[in-house]
């Protein structure tokens, strides 16, 4: 059985986004996102992606499928962007709740559900 995580990203040099990355780190960055594809067609990442602020809050995220937390951290400590030194990640215990089974053609927001009203308390 496996278990759910997430590793949050974020790189060690945030001129990468502001100013451009060096040589180095596209390469990372590109053999990060192949080991990524790879994971996904392996069924093990589930979905990746970043932020896309160019400021010190700027993180990616990794979730993924792994038998325990040992696996996990092995899989996050692999990646090639984190082998490298051009991001820091974290590891955390994840739990989905909620994935949406298709999202093309999906409305970008759905409607808002109706306000409920509620009486105010009793005095």
């Amino acid at each position: 059985m496996s278990e759910e995580f997430i590793y949050r990203i974020v790189p060690t040099r945030l001129e990468m986004l502001t100013a451009g990355p060096t040589a180095a780190e596209i390469a990372s960055t590109q053999a990060h996102f192949a080991y990524l594809e790879a994971a996904r067609d392996a069924g093990v990442v589930l979905g990746a992606g970043r932020t896309l602020t160019k400021d010190e809050g700027t993180f990616g995220i990794v979730i993924l499928r792994a038998p325990d937390e040992a696996h996990a951290r092995d899989f996050m400590e692999c990646d090639p962007a984190v082998q490298a030194g051009v991001m820091r990640a974290e590891l955390f215990p994840f739990r989905i709740a909620l994935w949406a089974a298709k999202t093309d053609g999906a409305p970008a927001l759905p409607p808002p559900p109706a306000r409920v009203v509620l009486p105010p308390p009793e005095q």
